[in-house]
């Protein structure tokens, strides 16, 4: 174990710091956090890792991580205790499907319930403002702060219409409904261990919804069980005092708690069909000779999009698809594991994974296999 600490490169206004500041804090690794305002983000973090997205971790080691899944995945062999994945294929499987559910898919109700109400906008401009000026006063704060929020709601956004409010709070609140079941029995998605899972849908239910006024206020109102489990995720410690006398251990025998297949079920209705497009897109682009074996995909993006490919999808015809790579990239660590799953484990799990919007993605084209080195996407030679 290394015996100086890790450097987390982040801001607590950031979906996917949320996600890897918890997983240290749970995981018991030494770290301290600083801003990308610290010179050494500026000289030594960022010309390292070529990348300007936070987080970022910079190891005792002068090793620079990006990504929130990199980081957890390079930190599982160094701190292999309380491990964030379950061994058992069920479980595993589960714990895949979150990291693109859970994260990619909440990221979309997240990001526009942000910008789509006027309470939160001082309070995230202000907030922003101060990864860049942490003394700074308001008027700075806002004169900062106004530059990442114009890069944040750049990428298209519906009228801030009371229509639009209702609609979303209504999404929160019957994900909170689904999760309040949850705890009632359970610390953690998956029993008295948390996971992978738990750290993918804190990005959404921490740095953005349980942050921001709108959410907060939701959160507050509908969730108070969610809400604890929010608090207690920011904590080190594992078991929180509501379930001293829980094992901290996954559940037996490779059992999914029933109320947390309900949340999963619920996250693929609602975000799992485009996640598929991007999956059926890339395969395309694969057969074509769009993307080809053993090379690079866009080197001069670290998150591209493919270029645009037709497509049908359960009788859908889609004529311009252009496939996420970093969702395929996620997607693929599930279908490659379902892959390789057993006869006698297949036969089990899939029961279980039947639901049209999961098995929809279970049995998408897998295409070339995805490599992340270097902060870039290549495709497997072989």
């Amino acid at each position: 174990m290394p015996d100086q600490p890790y450097l987390l490169y982040g801001a607590y206004a950031s979906y996917y710091t949320a996600k890897v500041r918890c997983y240290l804090r749970k995981k018991g690794i030494p770290f301290a956090e600083r801003l990308p305002s610290d010179p050494t983000f500026r000289e030594v973090v960022r010309p390292t890792s070529g990348n300007h997205r936070i987080p970022q971790i910079l190891a005792p080691d002068g090793e620079v991580i990006q990504d929130s899944v990199a980081i957890v995945d390079a930190l599982e062999k160094v701190f292999p205790d309380v491990p964030a994945h379950p061994s058992t294929p069920c479980q595993r499987l589960f714990v895949h499907l979150m990291e693109l559910l859970g994260s990619e898919g909440l990221i979309t109700l997240a990001w526009k319930h942000r910008w789509l109400f006027e309470e939160n906008i001082s309070f995230i401009t202000r907030d922003f403002g101060r990864t860049f000026q942490p003394q700074g006063d308001d008027q700075a704060l806002m004169k900062y702060g106004q530059l990442i929020a114009d890069r944040m709601t750049s990428y298209g956004l519906p009228a801030m219409t009371p229509d639009v409010q209702q609609a979303l709070d209504g999404q929160y609140i019957a994900l909170l409904d689904r999760l309040e079941a949850h705890f009632i029995d359970h610390p953690y998605l998956l029993g008295g261990h948390p996971s992978q899972a738990d750290y993918s849908i804190m990005g959404a239910l921490h740095a953005h919804m349980g942050r921001d006024p709108a959410g907060l206020r939701q959160l507050q109102l509908h969730g108070p069980r969610t809400l604890r489990w929010v608090e207690h995720m920011l904590t080190p410690e594992i078991q929180s005092p509501e379930w001293f006398d829980r094992a901290i251990a996954y559940p037996a025998d490779d059992a999914i708690p029933d109320t947390a297949m309900i949340i999963l079920k619920w996250l693929a209705d609602e975000f799992a069909a485009p996640m598929v497009c991007h999956l059926h897109a890339f395969a395309s682009a694969c057969e074509n000779g769009a993307v080809r074996a053993g090379e690079v995909i866009d080197s001069e993006h670290d998150q591209p999009l493919l270029s645009p490919q037709a497509i049908t999808v359960n009788g859908e015809h889609h004529p311009a698809h252009r496939a996420q790579v970093y969702a395929v990239w996620l997607a693929q660590r599930f279908q490659l594991h379902w892959a390789e799953i057993n006869p006698h484990d297949r036969a089990t799990a899939a029961p279980l994974f039947s639901a049209p919007s999961l098995a929809a993605l279970l049995d998408a084209p897998v295409g070339l296999t995805l490599e992340r080195r270097d902060q870039r996407f290549y495709t497997r030679a072989d």
